[in-house]
């Protein structure tokens, strides 16, 4: 008599559903203009897709390895797409991008002027920079302008210069340089949804390569912070992820050759999107020698001070921007005037707070580095990206890409939860203001979700050696 076999379709047709109406959802989302008028719907309807990916990840497990990787990539290209049916709705960011490809087209620094000076005026249109009724909208920004017309633009802090690094400003360039004329934000939005599906491609190869799940790569691919944050609002921080994302793979292979190449890539990484700097700690996970820790961080520092080397010597300006000013803006150095360090200012003085936050950041890279795995750096890079995000608490939702990217390398899903947290952040702030509570409810909701499931993990770890310890050791230990 043959033994029974389980039906492996409805566990497929059950995450096929689940990934549709994710889709579905997400469409609803990001259709929905509302984060100046409607934050709190916006939350919800945000929350809601984040629930249906929860359940496409469920069913996803138990669907049979031959069908994982093409649902993972329908949804993937599903999931993109939807960012796509929209103009950015919840940041300014991309209109920076095209304004900084459109000046380096005409020969001009990226560096060297502000958006609103006259000096790169003549590459204005009514696209960026509208007139009169238009500028009614709340994502304008005023300008000086001639006459009683009013002028305006839809760049944010349009009196300041860009912050943006060489390599981002080299994709900025090369997006304006392929668009059609008038294409406006689409071509950005289209960028970064390749980019976003790269990442997608990238995870499963190096899963794959290293013998690990290719369910993990789900984490990226149908999270609902990729199609809204990498492709509806395309921040460049997408291609600072795929470069991460390439280069702790190869520093993951054995060999000198590997982990200085791996090196070059973080340094490109670093050039896009100064955050993923954060990783490289985890890219020396278990480094004992010197030559091999070089082998990393010589190739990166190279890359990012060569990266910057033709915008020094074609501006007139400080190649840096508005980085300095940007710091300040944000309350980083300054931990009263803000929500940052919701977490570490519940149990230090808020001047404790900034030496506490470099205090635990070393201790966390120097664990890594000492104890952590050579051919799992990622989880290294994990580690101190979460509790970089744990105790900074940043307001924006969009940095927790690289997170995500990170969680879907390492497979520890409770991570996901900061992401969550910063969405909550970013999209309640108009509600109810900038105040360290709303940081501190949704940190502090994700760090439990941490702790726990870490602790569950560790208590079934436990549990599945003490079944595999021989009897008489049981009884020992019991």
């Amino acid at each position: 008599m043959k033994p029974r076999t389980v039906p492996t379709a409805p566990a497929t047709f059950v995450a096929l559903t689940a990934v549709l109406a994710l889709t579905a959802v997400l469409v609803l989302t990001v259709r929905h203009d509302g984060y100046f008028s409607d934050g709190t719907g916006l939350f919800l309807r945000y929350a809601a897709c984040w629930a249906l990916f929860a359940l496409a990840l469920l069913a996803l497990r138990k669907v049979p390895a031959a069908h994982v990787v093409p649902l993972l990539l329908a949804g993937a290209l599903a999931v993109a797409v939807t960012g796509l049916v929209a103009p950015p709705r919840t940041s300014t960011d991309s209109y920076r991008y095209a304004w900084d490809g459109r000046v380096q087209s005409a020969g001009i620094s990226p560096y060297d002027h502000a958006p609103q000076d006259p000096g790169p005026a003549r590459l204005r249109d009514p696209w960026l920079f509208p007139t009169g009724a238009a500028c009614a909208g709340p994502d304008r920004a005023p300008i000086p302008g001639g006459g009683s017309v009013p002028h305006c633009t839809r760049i944010n802090r349009p009196a300041v210069h860009t912050i943006y690094p060489p390599v981002a400003e080299v994709y900025f360039l090369a997006v304006d340089q392929l668009s059609p004329q008038g294409a406006r934000h689409k071509p950005l939005q289209i960028g970064a949804g390749l980019l976003s599906l790269g990442v997608t491609g990238a995870l499963l190869l190096i899963l794959r390569r290293r013998g690990l799940d290719p369910r993990r790569a789900a984490y990226w691919a149908w999270c609902p912070a990729v199609p809204i944050e990498a492709v509806n609002n395309a921040h460049v921080d997408v291609l600072g992820v795929l470069l991460t994302v390439i280069g702790l793979g190869l520093v993951a292979e054995r060999g000198l050759r590997h982990r200085a190449v791996g090196g070059l890539v973080l340094g490109a990484a670093v050039a896009t999107k100064l955050m993923p700097a954060v990783v490289l700690p985890g890219a020396l996970s278990g480094v004992r020698r010197v030559r091999d820790a070089a082998a990393v961080l010589v190739p990166a520092a190279a890359f990012l001070l060569l990266a910057y080397l033709p915008y020094l010597l074609l501006s007139h300006d400080s190649v840096l921007g508005y980085l300095g000013g940007y710091v300040d803006e944000e309350g980083y150095d300054d931990p009263s005037a803000g929500s940052r360090y919701a977490l570490l200012r519940l149990a230090l003085p808020d001047s404790w707070a900034f030496p506490a936050l470099l205090a635990a950041m070393a201790g966390v890279s120097l664990y890594v580095m000492r104890r952590g795995d050579p051919g799992r750096p990622w989880s290294g890079a994990l580690l101190v990206t979460g509790w970089a995000f744990v105790l900074l608490t940043p307001g924006y939702s969009w940095y927790a890409l690289l997170l995500i990217a990170l969680v879907a390398l390492d497979g520890r899903w409770e991570w996901l939860g900061i992401a969550l947290a910063g969405a909550a952040v970013y999209l309640l702030a108009p509600v109810v203001g900038h105040r360290p509570a709303l940081s501190l409810t949704a940190y502090g909701a994700a760090v439990l979700v941490i702790v726990a499931a870490g602790a569950v993990r560790r208590w079934r770890g436990a549990g599945e050696r003490g079944e595999r310890a021989p009897r008489h050791d049981r009884v020992r230990n019991s």
